[in-house]
């Protein structure tokens, strides 16, 4: 069974709308939505924004839903020049970019006592939503790389800089990390898909109204090809 979170209900809806034979079930106040689409198992769920959201949505999932994968999809803001709003960054890996222990000797970014930095996302689901965003997105361009997660909507210049500095991330939003560090914790495989709607800059308040519902469009149509082929 496939585990599918979005942190907002836009980026869910319209996956719910395929869905056949679906049950709602509510744990910790989220309504995780169970049945079938393309005749896969999968439970769609809208985690509400941020780390501590995510991170519950995910372990719910393990926990009650026994998920063998789950999937974070939704929208972020561009960290690289080369990649523009509309396009698809896949998570090579995920890592908290505000989480900060530095003065007991961890590296910035590092949960204390964990004997990781960033979370490595599955190489098997990479490349099936690589290949999948190829075929049925092909008029943007698709990015392998670092989704670097913080409960921050970054719409400055200069914190997007330090972002880049301290991680060479891809593309920054709110719940990745949080999800690969459930994951990573429970060893189920996870990737983060991310449609790019904003720059992550000064532009971004202007940017986002205007280009999430073109970035969610691109979504819809990868995670239809991955749960297919999955």
């Amino acid at each position: 069974m496939l585990g599918i979170i979005g942190a907002m209900e836009e980026e869910v809806a319209r996956l719910k709308e395929c869905m056949s034979d679906a049950v709602v079930l509510k744990h910790a106040n989220m309504e995780f939505n169970r049945g079938t689409i393309f005749d896969k198992e999968v439970v769609v769920v809208r985690s509400g924004i941020g780390k501590v959201n995510a991170g519950i949505c995910a372990q719910v999932l393990v926990d009650v839903f026994g998920v063998d994968a789950i999937i974070n999809t939704g929208i972020a803001g561009s960290l690289n020049a080369d990649i523009n709003i509309g396009d698809i960054v896949i998570s090579s890996d995920t890592v908290q970019h505000d989480m900060n222990a530095v003065a007991f000797g961890y590296p910035l970014g590092q949960i204390p006592r964990m004997d990781t930095l960033a979370f490595p996302a599955d190489e098997k689901l990479i490349e099936l939503a690589k290949s999948c965003c190829e075929r049925v997105n092909d008029d943007i361009e698709v990015f392998v790389g670092r989704v670097a997660s913080g409960d921050q909507f970054v719409a400055d210049k200069g914190t997007k800089e330090q972002i880049v500095s301290n991680f060479g991330g891809y593309c920054t939003e709110m719940e990745g990390a949080a999800i690969g560090q459930a994951a990573y914790l429970n060893n189920v495989p996870y990737v983060v898909i991310r449609a790019i709607s904003d720059k992550a800059d000064d532009s971004a308040s202007v940017d986002y109204p205007t280009f999430e519902a073109k970035a969610i469009e691109h979504s819809v149509r990868l995670m239809k090809e991955l749960i297919k082929n999955y």
